[in-house]
């Protein structure tokens, strides 16, 4: 089997780089090779197969970055959510027409007479509106309060009518927030949902600009590789023309991702600064703070672990190398 991993220098495709380069398979399928593609060229996992690392532009992808015979496609390239807000020309160009490009790469294949290929397509919660109080059902609308969003929910209309029309075989998995990312704070607007739990564990402080009682609906990195490997192998014919899928993540609060921080480290929280950020609140409070993924946990999507399990999960995985990409470790 061949993969293809667009955005492969990101957080997530290096996780699932190193997951597929570990285990050797996919949904009981060895792997043949694999083809990393990214703004600079990704970093190379050791692997029993081929490893190809390649650098550029999505909307000027190479045949490389999907080759022929590619069978599974992971679209995670993106202009993340303030960033796309502040620049709506860069977050068009990347979210909407660089999907366009996966699209057209992908009927090339199909053209030259590969079977479509599967399609694992990153989308957001941010692609849905909901108060505070919300518990959004599977069947609920999504109706965006920001570009990201809005460009996310149109990238899954167009790639679901390119599936139904036989040009690939997408699922789309709509990830919760993701904490606790590694390295640096990155221009997402939930980008602090990460720094108030992996800035204290550096000894650093950072700021909150939102209230503690603020709901979010997140999942860790673990889980977010489990379920888009698993969306990878999903039998598609449970699917029919609906191809978004919401994952069972975790409905917490600050307050509570605070807690879980004391409890890996006593006194952590104590490092992060309460800092009212309007801009920023602006943004991530349109966004639904729990879902009831039921369809998810019927299609096999495994089940969250606690939110102290997420900070444990951090400090095991991603700390130490965190430390030494920032300059802190010893």
């Amino acid at each position: 089997m061949k993969i293809s991993i667009l955005g492969g220098g990101g957080f997530l495709g290096r996780k699932i780089a190193e997951r597929l380069a570990a285990d050797g398979h996919l949904g009981g399928k060895p792997v043949t090779g694999l083809t990393l593609f990214d703004r600079a060229a990704p970093p190379k996992p050791d692997a029993a197969f081929p490893v190809h690392c390649l650098a550029g532009d999505l909307l000027d992808l190479p045949p490389q970055a999907i080759p022929i015979g590619t069978e599974v496609v992971f679209h995670l390239a993106a202009i993340v959510s303030a960033q796309a807000e502040e620049d709506y020309e860069l977050g068009r160009r990347v979210n909407m027409r660089g999907t366009d490009m996966v699209i057209d790469a992908c009927r090339r294949l199909v053209s030259a007479g590969d079977k479509p290929p599967r399609v694992v397509f990153t989308s957001s919660v941010a692609s849905f509106t909901g108060s505070q109080n919300a518990v959004m059902p599977d069947d609920a609308r999504q109706v965006p309060g920001n570009s990201y969003g809005a460009q996310k929910a149109a990238a899954e209309l167009i790639l679901a009518d390119a599936s139904r029309r036989g040009f690939l075989d997408v699922v789309t998995v709509r990830l919760p927030t993701v904490i606790v990312r590694p390295g640096r704070p990155n221009k997402a607007a939930s980008s602090f949902f990460s720094a108030i739990a992996r800035e204290p564990l550096l000894g650093l402080e950072t700021t909150l600009p939102v209230p503690d009682a603020f709901g979010v609906w997140v999942c860790s990195p673990r889980r977010a590789v489990d379920w888009l490997l698993h969306a990878a192998a999903l039998d598609a014919a449970r699917l029919g023309l609906h191809r978004g899928i919401t994952p069972p993540g975790i409905a917490t609060t600050v307050a509570e991702i605070l807690a879980a921080l004391d409890q890996v480290k006593p006194g952590a929280s104590a490092l992060v600064r309460r800092e009212a950020d309007p801009a920023i609140a602006a943004i991530v409070g349109t966004w639904p703070p729990a879902f009831e993924a039921t369809q998810g946990r019927a299609l096999g999507f495994a089940e969250h672990e606690p939110i102290v399990d997420v900070i444990r999960a951090f400090v095991e995985d991603d700390l130490q190398a965190t430390l030494r990409e920032r300059g802190l470790g010893t």
